[in-house]
């Protein structure tokens, strides 16, 4: 359940805050929702129109307004700097491969463009909070990773922000990386204590 708490590891027992109090409410756990969907699509409608900077402002200010509000920013800060690390590395490798392309931002790198790095980034803050459920059921992430990234790329590319050099090897690379790196991220959340 996504209310349920957490054990409190050692850094929220000593700093006097549980798990359930840095989470927030069900209304918290929406907004924390409906905020990173709002950041996504402007950032992937924004690169389809050769626009990212635009995306990127919005996903910075998301970011950054996580921050403020956060009882722990510096703990999310950790968590938001390794996780863009981690997964932009990932996209970044599957454009060195060639199994997706970027429409706009990566003329001059065989890198994934910024504005993908921004969508980590703001990814990165629903793990401590919409997420959160899912730190203890991590075969669970794992196959909801294997589902609904391949889903959130495909989106992307009806969208215009990106193909794919064939559907079925970068979607099934996805899922593969997803699989893997979804439980990561929640267990380095956990291994924070953000």
């Amino acid at each position: 359940m996504v209310g349920e708490p957490l054990p409190v590891h050692a850094a929220g027992a000593a700093d006097g805050m549980s798990v359930a109090a840095r989470t927030g409410t069900p209304r918290r756990v929406l907004i924390n929702v409906a905020i990173y969907q709002a950041g996504w699509f402007a950032c992937v409608l924004s690169a389809a129109r050769d626009q990212s900077a635009w995306g990127i402002a919005v996903a910075m200010l998301i970011v950054g307004g996580w921050l403020i509000l956060a009882p722990r920013p510096g703990a999310l800060l950790q968590l938001v700097v390794l996780s863009g690390v981690v997964g932009y590395s990932w996209d970044s490798w599957l454009s060195v491969v060639g199994l997706i392309h970027y429409s706009a931002g990566s003329s001059l790198s065989p890198l994934a463009p910024v504005w993908i790095l921004a969508l980590w980034l703001l990814f990165s803050t629903t793990l401590p909070i919409s997420l959160r459920w899912l730190q203890a059921k991590l075969l669970l992430a794992s196959l909801l990773g294997a589902v609904a990234a391949p889903l959130a790329y495909y989106g992307a590319e009806r969208l215009g922000a990106l193909t794919f050099s064939g559907a079925l090897p970068a979607l099934a690379a996805q899922a593969a990386g997803w699989a893997l790196l979804l439980p990561l991220v929640l267990r380095l959340t956990r291994r924070l204590d953000v």
